[in-house]
């Protein structure tokens, strides 16, 4: 994992990209990221008593909104995508993990249900999966430090870095609704 003075190192190199980067923000071995604005649900096309069929998981399951000034009051149990402020760029030899914060994980909010893992080569912003685990609704800001990101140095460059078969998610702009597809 790369260290402090690494990323900022790589950074300034023009290695990889973190957008807007704020050197303020990183950690010992990480980069706080910023929540933004918009913010996915699956409540609209998901009635309630229905399944959600891995299946037959279509464009347009989930709906668009914004955390306004008064933020988002997130409900005990309740589940949205949302996104980083920062867009990420990776090269080939590095990928990186999306971790929550521990203050806020004490609180019982987790930023990634289980995809955490960022493949080398990719590039776009951070859709995070966010969930309430406490017995009482969670207010979510705007632009509040949400999750860090963390950068590990690959062994060796991959043969096929994530961008180069047209990923699903490569250049993802703001939370982005699942593209599952069963082979």
């Amino acid at each position: 994992m790369l260290a402090d003075w690494q990323i900022k190192d790589r950074i300034i190199s023009g290695d990889f990209d973190i957008s807007p980067f704020d050197p303020e923000r990183v950690q010992p071995a990480s980069v706080d990221m910023l929540l933004d604005q918009y913010v996915r649900t699956l409540d609209r096309p998901f009635p309630e008593g229905s399944a959600i069929d891995v299946a037959d998981v279509r464009p347009g399951h989930t709906t668009l909104a914004e955390i306004d000034e008064a933020g988002w009051l997130l409900q005990p149990g309740d589940f949205l995508l949302g996104s980083t402020v920062e867009r990420v760029t990776l090269p080939p030899d590095l990928a990186a993990r999306v971790e929550g914060k521990s203050s806020l994980g004490r609180l019982g909010l987790t930023v990634h249900v289980t995809a955490g893992f960022i493949d080398p080569g990719f590039s776009g912003q951070i859709t995070l999966e966010i969930a309430n685990l406490s017995g009482k609704p969670i207010r979510l800001r705007r632009l509040m430090p949400i999750a860090q990101l963390c950068l590990i140095p690959m062994a060796a460059v991959p043969s096929r870095p994530y961008g180069i078969a047209g990923n699903h998610y490569q250049n993802q702009f703001g939370p982005t609704e699942s593209r599952y597809e069963m082979r």
